[in-house]
């Protein structure tokens, strides 16, 4: 219903501000990545926006980007996440770090995050993966986070566990074919 808000920034107190927009303002929760990013106060503003009616009242969003907005609303799709939580995930990772998280099922950037359990961060590993591909990181038109799944799907299949693969994967270069890489991933192991 309100997808977008322009105004002046006139108070902020994390996590929430209010924009000042034509005499009428408006409060909104932010993720922190974005209220890192406010300008002082008194300063224009737009941001993206999520409203939400619930049985306790109406609650508008913040977000400085459609891919911060987009990965909050996957992140409001998973059982048991609500808004906090979802504002939580979003101010402990970037939507980058979180789609690399969902696509390296790494469950312990997930686990850091204040909030999140391990059974939480199971679930959003599950019900996440594939639906952040949109935001950058493992989209299907994206050679290098295809080519770095190839590389660590070549990796365990050669016998190295998932901890060992991850980390060489991450010490190569993004635009390696997946054959080089393989060789170079390979000659990290064999130093390590």
């Amino acid at each position: 219903m309100i997808g977008r808000l322009s105004g002046l920034l006139i108070e902020k107190n994390p996590p929430q501000i209010v924009l000042d927009v034509n005499g009428v303002g408006y409060e909104l929760d932010v993720p922190m990545s974005t209220f890192y990013n406010l300008p002082a106060l008194g300063e224009k503003l737009s941001l993206l926006t999520h409203f939400a009616v619930r049985d306790d009242g109406h609650f508008l969003y913040g977000f400085q980007s459609e891919s911060e907005r987009f990965a909050f609303r996957q992140l409001l799709k998973v059982s048991g996440i609500g808004a906090r939580t979802a504002l939580s995930v979003l101010s402990g990772l970037s939507v980058n770090d979180l789609a690399a998280a969902v696509a390296q099922q790494e469950l312990g950037r997930l686990i850091k995050i204040p909030g999140i359990g391990k059974k939480t961060a199971e679930r959003l590993l599950l019900e996440l993966k594939g639906k952040l591909a949109d935001v950058g990181y493992g989209s299907p038109g994206t050679a290098p986070s295809d080519t770095r799944s190839d590389i660590t799907q070549a990796l365990l299949a050669l016998g190295y566990n998932e901890k060992e693969a991850t980390a060489a994967v991450r010490q190569l270069a993004a635009d390696l074919s997946t054959s080089e890489g393989i060789r170079q991933a390979l000659k990290l192991l064999s130093k390590s």
